[in-house]
């Protein structure tokens, strides 16, 4: 009997999927918004916002959740860190997909995905290096 497909497959082994998974998640926390294409948003979505939703409850259990899915150190602290607490009283839908067009060379459907209310996350000002503590170079 046949059965309905939840997920797109993008003609990737499962191993492949999984990974590109992870890494544009791990892009659209650092960056707060990537442009691929539109299928590839809609799954970002599905993906990225459950563990938004995790990452609102600071807790160690939800942290290794989070760490199995999206495997790099430094995104899920920027997740739990910077990201979540903006979103402590939005219940859901913290992306949006804007739709740009088509891509020139194989007419791809292009969609830019962000997170909402970006304009919110604190953001650490760089440091300015003082000019006596840089390094000298030898002449």
């Amino acid at each position: 009997m046949r059965k309905r497909i939840s997920a797109r497959k993008f003609g990737k082994s499962t191993a492949h999927r999984k990974a590109m998974m992870s890494n544009m998640a791990s892009s659209l926390i650092e960056h707060k918004r990537i442009k691929t294409t539109h299928q590839k948003a809609l799954e970002l979505r599905k993906f990225i916002e459950p563990m938004v939703t995790k990452a609102k409850e600071k807790s160690v259990h939800n942290r290794r959740e989070v760490m199995k899915k999206i495997h790099n150190l430094d995104a899920v602290k920027t997740l739990f860190d910077v990201i979540a607490p903006v979103y402590t009283d939005r219940p859901g839908g913290y992306t949006r997909i804007i739709k740009l067009g088509t891509r020139k060379n194989d007419a791809a459907k292009i969609s830019l995905i962000e997170f909402v209310d970006k304009a919110q996350f604190k953001v650490d000002e760089a440091v300015p290096v003082d000019s006596e503590e840089a390094p000298k170079e030898d002449a």
